[in-house]
This record gives C-alpha cells, sequence and structure tokens, in this order.
C-alpha cells in the first residue's frame, strides 16, 4: 500500500468548510425565529392599542353621575383585572342591564365588564387597569394599562425594560406587557 502524504486533507477540508457554514447559517436561522415572531407580538400590541381606545370612548360615551355612588372610575381602587391567567373574569356582582333599561351606573358597569372580558379573551392573560390622579377622579384625567403575557421571546425585548406598568403589577413574575395610555374625558 501506497500512502500519499496528503491523505485525507480533502476530509479535512470538508469538515472545516461544513464548521465556518455553521457558524454562518446559526445566526440567519436566530433571524429567522425572531422575524416570524414579530408580526405576532405586534398582533398584540394593535390589539391593546384598539382595547384602549374602545374603552376610553365607552368612558367619554356615558359620562358619570357625579351624585352616584359608583365612581367614574368603579375599579380604580380595587386590583387589575391582569392577574397573570386566562381564567375567566367573574360578573360583577349586581346585575348587567340589557338596553334599554339601562342607566349611567349599570351602564358603567356593563362597560367595565365587557372590557375585561374582551382584554382576556383578545390577549393572552390579558388585563385592564384604570386609575385617576391622587385618587381624584373629579377632573376627568385618568390613566389606562392595557396588560398581557407574551410567549417567552428575546432578551432584547424584555418588558422590564421598556414597558410602563402600574405599580405593583411591574414586579410580578414574569412581567407583563403594558401598554399605557393618558387620557381626559
Amino acid at each position: 500500500m501506497n500512502h500519499h502524504p496528503q491523505s485525507g486533507a480533502f476530509l479535512i477540508e470538508v469538515m472545516v468548510a461544513t464548521l465556518l457554514l455553521s457558524f454562518g447559517v446559526l445566526p440567519l436561522i436566530a433571524t429567522m425565529t425572531f422575524a416570524v415572531q414579530m408580526p405576532k407580538l405586534a398582533g398584540y400590541r394593535a390589539t391593546a392599542v384598539n382595547l384602549a381606545s374602545n374603552y376610553v370612548e365607552r368612558m367619554r360615551a356615558n359620562p358619570a353621575n357625579p351624585a352616584s355612588p359608583v365612581s367614574l372610575f368603579p375599579y380604580s381602587e380595587k386590583p387589575s383585572s391582569y392577574d397573570g391567567t386566562q381564567a375567566d373574569i367573574s360578573a360583577p356582582s349586581l346585575s348587567l342591564c340589557n338596553y334599554p333599561d339601562c342607566n349611567v351606573d349599570t351602564m358603567l358597569i356593563r362597560d367595565v365588564y365587557e372590557m375585561q372580558v374582551a382584554a382576556r379573551r383578545e390577549l393572552p392573560a390579558g388585563g385592564i387597569v384604570v386609575s385617576c390622579d391622587a385618587g381624584d377622579c373629579s377632573n376627568g384625567i385618568g390613566n389606562l394599562w392595557v396588560m398581557w403575557q407574551e410567549p417567552d421571546s428575546f432578551d432584547a425585548l424584555s418588558p422590564s425594560s421598556s414597558d410602563n406598568c402600574p405599580t405593583g403589577v411591574a414586579s410580578t413574575d414574569p412581567n407583563p406587557r403594558c401598554l399605557y395610555v393618558r387620557f381626559t374625558l
């Protein structure tokens, strides 16, 4: 048998070429994963914007009666409807009205309940919280947050560094995504 000094060199060249190719393909795969995930995440944010807009418009369409025991923000002093789960939102203790048998107070309760249910149905573990400035709802200025859970994503998309969440919710684990809207009625 005759062995040449370059025996097996071609095999080593193929292995090195395969290694170099794999280093080039790995970032491409990561980029593709990111590109596939982004439309879904953008869809969640668009849904949150629509929910926030709908909620504010409902508040504007049904101004609260100042003499009523039901405030403009009936859940502002209660926990938000965001709890990080997909559990159903329980109906309020008061019965929901049906048009045309609604008054300002019962319509307000119905609007809040329907928006909380819509947030839970349209966003993963979705929820809404509304608050007044310094607890004073008389001026019609407030803050609204729509919150939801996104699937695990890249560290660059971490909600802890980019979202404005209400106090107490921002420190939960896992961190929710939050859309913040400041409004005036």
